[in-house]
């Protein structure tokens, strides 16, 4: 589903606009990128290596503002209030994009009404990764292990709606097993949970588990794409392994506050289509787990819309709560 979305989306990137009369100032100091995750997680990673050319585009600064809390949701409500007048963007995950809204009672913005898209950045794959120390060699040993400590074992993830808690809610659904969920404001924070044992697994975007995967800490089962992925081609996918149909893949984008002039969204979607596409850009992308995207505003809208629908049917069947 999400490779029918990309694939539509390069067909439909960004037109080059001339900037009307009143956006033509813009912008008139240093721009203000707002990302809802702790330094050195994966959106602070990808948002940093996009915010020096972006700079370089506009001619002002692009400084990088991190506002972790409540899995996103803290940072994205912030950018959702702020003045639209372009000096303020957001880069962020799905989760508070598109499963916010459907596990938060009392989430203080709407992304579909309070937030404009302007590009899809990047695409990773989730890989599934476990304690050693369990003994599990696969993802069939694993699954024996889970079953055989039933409510025993926790996991991981970026906070509650992310794609790495619904990942693992939709394989414990399939797998038939019980894993306790424990949230965290990012990934080095779980993978920290991992090394100390307070938590057993977790699904995780390379970038951050690969290190410790290498160093024989940690160890990889699985990734969360329908075939195998270019950047980790030596693990096998969940759907290769029994589990027919799995895909969860992680994605990163960039939104303004709503009611941003178009010609501004449209500008930077333009600058950032042609930053991400670049060979630069995507080299470094991949050598983090990557794959670069680049889209068209109403690309990223569609997609926004396309997994709501999807993982709202997930969170149904998983029995998954709001909070």
């Amino acid at each position: 589903m999400l490779r029918r979305h990309l694939i539509r989306a390069a067909a439909a990137s960004a037109a080059g606009l001339a900037l009307p009369a009143f956006a033509q100032a813009w912008p008139s100091r240093p721009i203000k990128l707002v990302v809802p995750f702790p330094p050195g997680s994966s959106p602070d990673l990808i948002g940093r290596l996009i915010a020096e050319p972006l700079a370089a585009a506009l001619g002002q600064p692009v400084v990088v503002d991190n506002r972790p809390g409540a899995g996103g949701n803290v940072g994205t409500g912030f950018v959702a209030k702020a003045e639209p007048d372009g000096h303020t963007l957001l880069f962020t995950i799905q989760g508070p994009l598109v499963t916010a809204p459907l596990l938060s009672k009392a989430l203080p913005y709407d992304p579909a009404k309070e937030l404009a898209p302007i590009s899809l950045v990047a695409t990773s794959p989730n890989l599934l990764v476990i304690d050693p120390k369990l003994g599990a060699e696969s993802l069939a040993d694993f699954v024996k292990v889970a079953k055989s400590r039933r409510g025993e074992l926790n996991y991981g993830s970026v906070g509650n709606g992310s794609a790495s808690h619904l990942a693992m809610e939709l394989f414990k659904a399939r797998a038939g097993i019980d894993l306790v969920h424990v949230p965290y404001q990012g990934f080095p924070q779980v993978v920290n949970a991992l090394l100390a044992g307070q938590v057993q697994a977790g699904f995780m975007v390379p970038g951050i588990a690969m290190g410790q995967v290498r160093a024989g800490k940690l160890r990889g089962l699985a990734v969360s794409t329908l075939g195998r992925t270019a950047a980790l081609p030596e693990f096998p996918t969940l759907a290769e392994q029994g589990f027919a149909g799995f895909e969860a893949v992680s994605w990163q984008a960039v939104l303004a506050p709503a009611k941003t002039p178009a010609a501004i969204v449209e500008r930077v979607s333009r600058e950032l289509v042609r930053i991400i596409r670049s060979d630069e850009v995507r080299t470094k992308m991949l050598a983090q787990y990557f794959s670069a995207a680049g889209t068209a505003p109403a690309a990223l809208a569609n997609l926004m819309a396309s997994e709501r629908e999807r993982w709202a049917k997930v969170i149904a069947a998983a029995g998954v709560k709001p909070e």
